[in-house]
């Protein structure tokens, strides 16, 4: 008898699927333990990653206990998931996708026996809405005559095809069935509106077919050599998993609530979009010649931010939405009893000074990179700047969104500097308009301001925030906006004093001392992983590549088997931490790489071909 625990898998033992709405998680074990449908912020369909199995999961594997996964990969350049299974009686191979392109929410599960024969135990437990709604489960006929399975609560309703559905048990559906050599079982489960027609059947081969020409063709872009050519093929390949078909909106996480501290209550909802995330993946993207889906995110920041500066946000839904308002939902207990679990994110609210910023720099890059500026993009990044200069005095919650007081972070004075070097140059270089003397007397103070109070001549250092004493990873950035030079005294100060600090025991960075409490939470968090592949960057731009390439082999050696990455790494429990997989973190893979082999230079060459991107509106 098939036996699953109370808990999830390990977050390392997940791969991700993407139909470029949404994307579930799928464990070693053949259970799929998270899918919201039928976008990424959706809630739950099967959420037995934050609770048990009785939040929902469809499980599809090997009946026998003693059975074995052999092999678990991606086919080449692409989100198709095939799992090599070695049981008692014989092997079998499980092939899972979402299909791509046709606008269908489904995600197909196809059962090949390669030797011998093999029983394949399926579990379905269907929870709408976070786990709280039980739908009412039907066998109907379909076009054809088989019989499909129909789950319908309130406004949600899925269809569950194939050659064999599993049957009534105690609220969920069950089945065992054989596979022999050479024998195909193909399932699939679509999403529709329940007040819709129950959508036709698919052929999973041309769906399979069309999904593997797609991922191959968009990933065909892309050709370098290198040592980690491979890790970042497969972190540009998440960005773009995590990037709305419809919005161009990029999610940071596909997941809420998973712990950035074990049995803590650091969990946060990543199923939205943060201007500086998307802003850097904007960068990445550039980086390898993935312009069109540049323009299309700063098409969607277009219309997300469009309106009355002072609305500002830091954050939006996929398709700009404002309103994410954060609520713990207490039936769930929580990854491995990691409480509360939330929806929604609280930070929305907050004001972060370094955001104009951020989005300012992904911007410019993208005009050197040839992107026109049109009848709206101009006015609007002078509009933002105009939001700046009004909050120029202001204090923020800073980049690591702080639940504390608020403060003058130096990160955020010098991204608010980058905004305005942005503009400056805007005008100066590329001819565009705008009181640019006045932006020159913004940076021009900006750099003084930040020189004098964020930078403590004691302790040769730059500090977390203005006349204090602490350093954060978030000073690592000050030298890749173009503040100061990799190597200038005041930065290789920085960083020995951080190397002093904010190192642990196994080499990785962490982002600040969490005891200091200067987020206003209870402290213990483990390395955050983009944190330290922006050293990697520091050290490879100051002669250290034997340590920049030794902390590189570290990180990349900590993804899992599929290449995925998470928020943060606990090297002592030797496990993945935080939301997964994580776009942060992969964008940051690609940054350190790029330093490491020079590589950014490349897609910011004068002299690029003009952009051609999908209108605005």
């Amino acid at each position: 008898m098939w036996f699953h625990g109370p808990m999830a898998s390990r977050i390392e033992d997940y791969a991700l699927l993407s139909d470029l709405h949404t994307g579930p998680l799928v464990a070693r074990d053949g259970s799929v333990d998270w899918l919201c449908f039928p976008r990424f912020d959706s809630p739950s369909v099967f959420g037995a990653l934050l609770g048990s199995e009785e939040n929902g999961r469809w499980l599809l594997a090997p009946a026998d206990a003693a059975a074995t996964v052999v092999s678990r990969s991606y086919v080449d350049r692409t989100f198709v998931l095939v799992t090599e299974w070695a049981a008692p009686g014989g092997t079998a191979r499980i092939t899972e996708f979402m299909p791509v392109g046709d606008r269908r929410a489904s995600l197909v599960r196809r059962v090949e026996g390669i030797t011998g024969s093999v029983d394949i135990h399926q579990e379905l437990v269907i929870r709408f809405n976070y786990g709280t709604v039980l739908p009412w489960v039907s066998r109907m006929p379909d076009e054809d005559g088989t019989e499909v399975l129909l789950a319908v609560a309130g406004p949600d309703a899925l269809v569950l095809r194939g050659d064999e559905l599993p049957h009534a048990v105690d609220h969920k559906h069950a089945g065992t069935f054989a596979v022999a050599a050479g024998e195909t079982v193909d399932l699939e489960l679509a999403w529709y509106p329940s007040h819709r027609k129950v959508p036709a059947g698919i052929d999973v081969d041309a769906a399979l077919a069309e999904t593997l020409r797609y991922w191959a063709d968009w990933a065909s872009g892309y050709n370098q050599d290198g040592k980690y050519a491979d890790a970042v093929e497969r972190s540009l390949l998440v960005l773009r998993a995590l990037t709305h078909e419809d919005t161009g909106g990029i999610v940071a996480a596909p997941t809420t609530s998973l712990p950035e501290d074990f049995g803590g209550a650091r969990n946060w909802d990543y199923r939205y979009v943060w201007l500086r995330d998307a802003a850097l993946t904007l960068e990445a993207m550039l980086t390898h010649g993935f312009a069109n889906e540049a323009l299309q995110w700063r098409n969607w920041l277009l219309r997300a931010v469009a309106g009355d500066p002072e609305d500002l946000q830091i954050m939006y839904g996929l398709g700009g939405e404002r309103e994410l308002v954060e609520a713990e939902l207490g039936h769930l207990p929580g990854y491995e009893g990691s409480g509360p679990v939330r929806i929604g994110n609280g930070a929305v609210g907050q004001y972060q000074a370094d955001v104009v910023g951020e989005v300012l720099v992904a911007l410019e890059k993208l005009r050197l990179a040839g992107g026109a500026e049109d009848h709206f993009s101009w006015p609007l990044q002078r509009a933002l700047l105009g939001f700046a200069e009004k909050h120029l005095e202001a204090r923020d919650h800073g980049i690591w969104e702080m639940r504390g007081d608020l403060m003058h972070f130096t990160h955020s004075r010098v991204m608010m500097w980058a905004a305005f070097d942005c503009a400056v140059r805007a005008v100066r270089d590329h001819g565009l308009d705008g009181p640019v003397e006045r932006w020159e007397e913004l940076r021009a103070g900006l750099h003084a301001e930040v020189m004098e109070f964020g930078f403590n001549k004691e302790i040769n250092s730059f500090t977390q925030t203005y006349g204090g004493t602490q350093t954060d990873a978030s000073l690592l950035v000050i030298p890749q906006v173009g503040f100061l030079a990799y190597d200038d005294e005041r930065m290789l100060g920085t960083v020995a004093r951080m190397e002093e600090e904010l190192l642990d025991e196994h080499g990785l960075l962490l982002r600040y001392r969490s005891e200091t409490g200067v987020d206003g939470l209870e402290p213990g968090e483990h390395p955050f992983l983009a944190c330290s592949f922006w050293l990697v960057e520091q050290y490879a731009h100051t002669g250290r590549r034997r340590d920049a390439t030794a902390l590189m082999d570290t990180l990349v050696g900590l993804s899992n088997e599929l290449g995925l990455l998470s928020e943060e790494y606990a090297m002592d429990l030797g496990r993945m931490a935080g939301n997964f997989p994580q776009a942060f973190s992969h964008l940051a893979l690609v940054r350190a790489a790029d330093a490491l082999h020079g590589t950014e230079k490349l897609s910011l060459a004068t002299g690029a071909m003009p952009i051609v991107g999908p209108p605005l509106l």
